[in-house]
C-alpha cells in the first residue's frame, strides 16, 4: 500500500483517466470499475475501503493556522486559514486571513480591498460559484 494517499477528488481523476486509457487501448470500463482498480494500485481490497481510509476531511494543508495559496476574484493570494467546516461531504466553507490585501474591484475608477475573505470550495479546490469570464470566485491550490 502507499503511503501518501491521493485525495477523493485525485483518486476519482485517477479512476476518470485509467477508463479513458482502457477506453483508447479497445477495453472500455465502467466508472466503479476504474474506481475498484485505483483502490487496488494504492493497495486496497475495493473502493470503499480506499474511501474510508481517505476519509471526507479537507486536504492536506487546510487545517487552521496553515499556510495556503490561491486566488479570489482573479487575483493571487498567500493566507492562513482561520477556519474550515465541512458544508456537504467533498466540500469545505473556509475562511482566510490574506497576508496583504487583494483589490476584488477590477474598475479603475474605485478600489475594494479585502483582508479576509470566506467561500465554500470543492473537491478540486475551487468554488463553483463563477465570476463573468467563467473562472471561480475561489481557488485554493491543492
Amino acid at each position: 500500500m502507499n503511503t501518501q494517499l491521493p485525495s477523493i477528488a485525485q483518486a476519482k481523476d485517477q479512476a476518470k483517466h485509467l477508463r479513458g486509457k482502457m477506453t483508447e487501448d479497445g477495453a472500455p470500463i465502467g466508472h466503479a470499475k476504474s474506481l475498484e482498480l485505483v483502490a487496488h494500485q494504492h493497495g486496497f481490497r475495493d473502493w470503499n475501503a480506499m474511501s474510508a481510509a481517505i476519509g471526507n476531511g479537507p486536504p492536506k494543508g487546510w487545517a487552521v493556522g496553515e499556510k495556503v495559496n490561491g486566488t479570489y476574484l482573479s487575483q493571487p493570494f498567500k493566507a492562513t486559514v482561520i477556519s474550515i467546516t465541512m458544508d456537504r461531504p467533498g466540500w469545505f466553507r473556509v475562511g482566510l486571513e490574506l497576508d496583504e490585501a487583494v483589490d476584488v474591484v477590477t474598475s479603475d475608477q474605485f478600489s475594494n480591498l479585502r483582508k479576509r475573505i470566506r467561500g465554500v470550495v470543492g473537491p478540486k479546490g475551487h468554488s463553483a460559484a463563477k465570476t463573468s469570464n467563467g473562472q471561480p470566485h475561489l481557488r485554493i491550490d491543492l
